[in-house]
């Protein structure tokens, strides 16, 4: 016989719905968690003590005074300094501060009558107690600080609010004392050391400027050149440089001169070697000359003017000639005296430099001990203004360092606990608890939730569904509210089965209590209330229940008549319905445990489908027993019952195998015990049904008044 399977399915993603039918299903756990999780809070809540708060502002700056000191340098903006801020946090609730405005309060006294406490509390553990009514922040975007403190009773939670600042406020203001203070002792012992290092020195440089017979002409006396060689030295140097310029340019002027030629020289020398006789002389030979030229022209070559005047000229020329040639030796002689007395300079200059290195040498170490003594003593200046700085800085007032801005005041209502918030929190919590403990038992629950997990895990059709809470059919009549689900299973059966000789069909489970034999007797019913002939053997020889159903004895049945001991005719019952018969499990002897897998049962399936339209078996549950894989194997048909949100799916698959390893036609699956008031996914498969029959009902209770007795049965039946 064929196997009927269904392809593999994809995975499916969970849609809303999905979440939302966890939630309506596990609302129980949802709701459980929630109204604990609520109440808890709620009792909490009105518990707890209440608690004031109180809240005081204060702005902390560096160390700084409140006006500009001796070094002007106190900015008039300061800029912001997050890690002044989280360091100061720090220091208001170190033991710094603390347990002065413990002592100050009396806290160790006060709160130990509050808390029932022997004596007076440890300082130790009054702080403890204290940090944690205290909580310090930034007052947002700004510099300055909020200490915020709760207490039992408003005033005690202004009074400590305002004293940790008062208390915080003195502590840096001793602080900056203290470490200016010490600042100035150690600069003060340091200025000592320097005026002792200072004096000794001066000692020394006055022995060194009498050992080396030292004029110290220069006053500053920044550098070797106090005496007066250095000052000859440039002297010589200046002369030298003056008498090389002369020279070379008396040289250059002689060199030039003479190159020219005589009417050049005398027209050279009155601009190069001005000389006043030369130039009467010129200007003799000038008017000689133009007086000779007009006499030429008026007189005759022998006139006795003519030739005085010619006389005079030729005087004039050899005078000229004789007093260029003077000249030009003139400048010989005057060169040679210049480049003498070069030599001269030359000589006076080196001898100046050397005994200017000399005295240098000797007063070397003079000069390098009183650059070294200035050194110190502008050291020891600086230590006196920076003593003096430091003494002024001293007494400026600095209470800009920690100002209070806002004094705490009482509270005017409690802050702690907060019940509207409280209660709000629990139900978020309660809610969110819930929720996901919901989620998580679903998680952790592997049993059979949807149909199409069914269909993936199993790979085999889901025939019908059951609705939870079902009664027998054979009691509720056909128009039960619960009868279409059977209806539909039956219908799917018949299509799904292939062939019409297969009629022989046995009902299996996994496991105990899946409703497996109120399964087989409602379809069997329906199948009877359908006018075929049908039959119900209760094959579970173990734990039979049919019996029950029917109300019927169990002394006679499938047992007695596998073993010979009563005809089938006698272990067959009727019931209420005429298509209908059964056949009791019977008692089961201890000797008999095989009796299923005999030739015996083959030959009464072979009869029994001879007789009835549909043969019926209940059986025992598969896994644990044999019996159920030996039914399955001998009928015609198989299908398994899983019961909704019971057993692990890897169960119910291992059920599954077990049929078809013995070779079993299983084809199909039932899902039963399904809550569809909880589960929108399985109401179109009988919520539909319900509605539908129950309309119907209401509409056939009120016919029409010509309509007898009779008339409605007709209508029944149909």
């Amino acid at each position: 016989m064929e196997n009927l399977k269904t392809a593999p399915q994809p995975e499916a993603a969970l849609h809303f719905l999905d979440y939302w039918r966890i939630i309506r299903i596990r609302k129980t756990v949802i709701l459980a968690v929630f109204l604990l999780v609520v109440m808890t809070a709620t009792v909490v809540t009105f518990i707890l003590p209440e608690s004031y708060a109180s809240t005081v502002r204060i702005k902390v700056e560096g160390d700084v005074s409140d006006i500009s000191g001796l070094g002007g340098d106190r900015p008039m903006m300061r800029s912001y300094d997050p890690y002044l801020l989280q360091t100061e946090f720090e220091v208001i609730q170190s033991q710094a501060v603390l347990p002065k405005v413990i002592e100050n309060l009396k806290l160790n006294e006060k709160w130990a009558k509050r808390y029932n406490a022997e004596g007076k509390l440890k300082t130790d553990e009054t702080l403890l107690l204290l940090k944690r009514h205290i909580e310090v922040r930034q007052s947002r975007n700004t510099s300055l600080i909020e200490i915020r403190v709760l207490s039992e009773t408003p005033q005690e939670a202004a009074d400590i609010a305002n004293e940790i600042a008062l208390v915080y406020q003195q502590y840096r203001l001793e602080e900056r004392l203290k470490l200016t203070g010490g600042g100035i002792v150690a600069l003060q012992r340091k200025w000592d050391e320097q005026d002792q290092k200072v004096k000794l020195m001066e000692i020394e440089v006055d022995r060194l400027r009498k050992e080396l017979s030292i004029s110290d002409a220069d006053a500053a006396g920044t550098a070797p050149s106090a005496t007066l060689e250095p000052e000859v030295l440039r002297r010589y140097q200046a002369y030298l440089i003056e008498g090389k310029y002369k020279y070379t340019e008396e040289a250059t002027i002689l060199e030039g001169l003479k190159k020219l030629s005589p009417a050049e020289l005398r027209q050279a020398i009155p601009v190069t070697a001005p000389d006043v006789g030369l130039n009467e002389l010129l200007s003799l030979l000038t008017i000689a000359d133009q007086t000779l030229v007009k006499l030429t022209q008026e007189l005759g070559p022998e006139n006795t003017e003519l030739k005085k005047v010619q006389n005079s000229v030729n005087d004039l020329n050899t005078k000229i000639d004789v007093k260029v040639s003077g000249i030009i030796a003139g400048l010989e002689v005057k060169a040679k005296a210049s480049e003498a007395k070069i030599a001269s300079l030359n000589r006076e200059f080196e001898s100046a430099k050397t005994n200017d290195i000399f005295i240098a040498e000797r007063s070397r170490p003079y000069f390098a001990k009183k650059r070294e003594l200035q050194s110190e003593e502008h050291l020891r200046e600086v230590l006196t203004m920076k003593i003096a700085q430091e003494t002024i800085d001293k007494e400026l007032p600095k209470s800009s360092m920690v100002s209070i801005v806002d004094v705490a005041k009482k509270g005017l209502r409690p802050v702690k606990p907060n019940k509207p918030l409280n209660i709000v929190l629990g139900i978020i919590v309660g809610l969110v608890v819930g929720v996901g403990l919901a989620f998580f038992i679903e998680y952790l629950d592997t049993s059979v939730k949807t149909i199409d997990e069914v269909e993936r895990a199993m790979q085999a059709p889901v025939l019908g569904v059951i609705p939870q809470n079902v009664g027998y059919l054979i009691k509720e009549g056909g128009e039960s509210p619960h009868a279409e689900a059977y209806r539909v299973l039956r219908t799917n059966l018949l299509f799904a089965r292939k062939d019409d000789k297969l009629t022989s069909v046995v009902v299996l489970s996994a496991g105990a209590g899946e409703g497996k034999s109120t399964t087989v007797f409602n379809l069997a019913t329906v199948f009877a209330q359908n006018g075929q002939r049908t039959i119900i053997v209760d094959s579970d020889l173990r734990r039979p229940t049919v019996h029950k159903i029917l109300g019927v004895s169990n002394s006679a049945g499938l047992t007695n008549y596998l073993l010979k001991q009563k005809s089938l005719e006698e272990v067959i019952q009727t019931t209420s319905l005429p298509t209908l018969d059964f056949m009791p499990s019977g008692k089961l002897p201890s000797s008999s445990m095989g009796i299923l897998n005999s030739k015996q049962m083959e030959d009464l399936i072979r009869e029994l489908k001879l007789r009835y339209d549909f043969v019926f078996f209940d059986s025992p549950p598969m896994m644990g027993l044999s019996d159920a894989a030996i039914l399955a194997s001998e009928m015609d048909m198989a299908v398994q019952v899983v019961q909704y949100r019971r057993y692990p799916q890897p169960m119910t698959i291992r059920a599954k195998q077990m049929i078809e390893k013995v070779g079993g036609n299983l084809i199909g699956i039932v899902l039963n015990n399904i809550n569809m008031s909880q589960d929108e996914n399985y109401y179109y498969y009988s919520g539909y049904y319900s509605d539908y029959y129950s309309k119907n009902e209401e509409a056939s209770e009120a016919p029409d008044a010509t309509l007898g007795k009779k008339a409605q049965l007709e209508i029944k039946q149909k």
